[in-house]
């Protein structure tokens, strides 16, 4: 089946997360990624468990699709093959910190003179320039800087971080969006460009309606829990059992809620209750009312009558309950594969769904320099040049 992105080729230098993804999106949708993988012990993600068979879970994750070498660019015979390589790809993606390419010698002033048409994104924590540049900045920094952790939590509670690296995703998105606007553009001047991603204004970007009320009228978003910052009722309340999501986020949503499901026709004439603005701004009282009402039936009881009446609900899942759902298996989000060393695997799926050019899990992630040979021989490597490379601790191999 044909891909979007075949005819695509990638060098990926990055590490651990936020790029890694980027390329795994790439490759997924049949880009040809190639893994270049620091000496001698590869990507930082190889020693992070769990374990299977020696095979690090996290590197699996975001690396399947992809072929991988180590190479030793600190020394010249490996900078040598990575400058021969770079000269047939169109996007290399890295994450170093700023200046360590130009000490390596693989900077984009370089390697555009070297490939004109080169596609060059950098991700890091806080961009290329500014007095920040130079710090080391991991998901949790960003997420502190770009205020994300001050808005996140109860509101008398400590600040607390997303559950998920969601800065190293909006970092991953960003590049893998702005290197797909970078190729469409190459493939109408033949130029190629350089690319400044940071954690911090990835993750900034997405605060929209947060940067709308603060530009518009000063407000600074603070911890609400799960209650949403203008909408009511749309938030987790607590049931006879347990908790569940509720969003009767407009007007006849909300006369829905009121009259069919907890059958409370009165909220609609409390003056406290009667606009959607009214009711974000006594969210407290709306929530202590709608608690009253939940808590004489279970979570499951309210569940199937708000799906009844059309009003949007959810469970608040634990994980294994998300990937064990029926709609998440039916959508394709768990796959298997077969890994060479690690054996019998599962992933996550492709969240987008293609007619004609779907995602495609064709590869497991590569063990440590499993396609040394393959890529150097493109190279016009002999198999006698491999073996000098390898005592020469040019290349490495697991």
């Amino acid at each position: 089946m044909k891909q979007a992105l075949e005819g695509l080729k990638v060098v990926d230098l990055s590490q651990v997360l936020a790029g890694p993804y980027c390329t795994m999106v790439l490759a997924d949708m049949g880009a040809e990624v190639i893994k270049i993988e620091k000496y001698p012990n590869g990507d930082d993600t190889r020693a992070m468990g769990p374990f299977v068979h020696e095979e690090s879970h996290m590197y699996m994750m975001v690396n399947r699709n992809k072929k991988g070498a180590c190479i030793n660019l600190k020394t010249p015979e490996g900078l040598a093959l990575f400058k021969e390589l770079i000269q047939s790809v169109d996007v290399l993606v890295e994450n170093y910190r700023p200046g360590v390419t130009k000490k390596l010698g693989i900077d984009y002033d370089t390697l555009k003179a070297l490939n004109p048409g080169l596609i060059y994104c950098s991700i890091s924590g806080y961009g290329q320039t500014g007095p920040y540049s130079q710090k080391g900045g991991y998901d949790i920094m960003a997420q502190g800087l770009s205020g994300l952790m001050h808005m996140t939590g109860e509101p008398q509670g400590r600040p607390v971080k997303v559950g998920f690296a969601v800065n190293d995703i909006a970092a991953a998105q960003t590049a893998l969006q702005s290197i797909l606007m970078a190729y469409i553009y190459k493939l109408r001047s033949g130029e190629g460009q350089y690319i400044d991603v940071s954690l911090v204004e990835s993750g900034l970007a997405w605060t929209v309606w947060e940067a709308a009320a603060y530009f518009g009228q000063g407000e600074l978003p603070e911890r609400t829990g799960t209650a949403h910052r203008v909408s009511a009722p749309y938030q987790g309340f607590k049931t006879q059992d347990d908790y569940i999501l509720i969003g009767a986020g407009n007007q006849k949503l909300w006369e829905i809620f009121a009259t069919k499901v907890v059958k409370r026709p009165d909220w609609l004439d409390n003056p406290l209750f009667i606009t959607n603005y009214s009711r974000a701004q006594h969210v407290k009282a709306l929530e202590a009312e709608i608690e009253s009402e939940l808590a004489k039936h279970p979570a499951t009881y309210w569940l199937k009558l708000l799906d009844e009446h059309g009003v949007p609900s959810s469970p608040i899942y634990s994980y294994d309950q998300t990937l064990n759902d029926p709609h998440i298996l039916e959508r394709g989000m768990v796959l298997s594969y077969d890994h060479p060393t690690a054996g019998p695997m599962r992933t996550l799926g492709f969240p987008a769904k293609f007619s004609r050019t779907p995602g495609q899990l064709t590869s497991a992630a590569p063990t440590l320099g499993q396609h040394n040979e393959e890529i150097l021989q493109a190279l016009n490597i002999t198999d006698y040049e491999v073996q000098h490379l390898t005592k020469a601790n040019v290349i490495s191999s697991k």
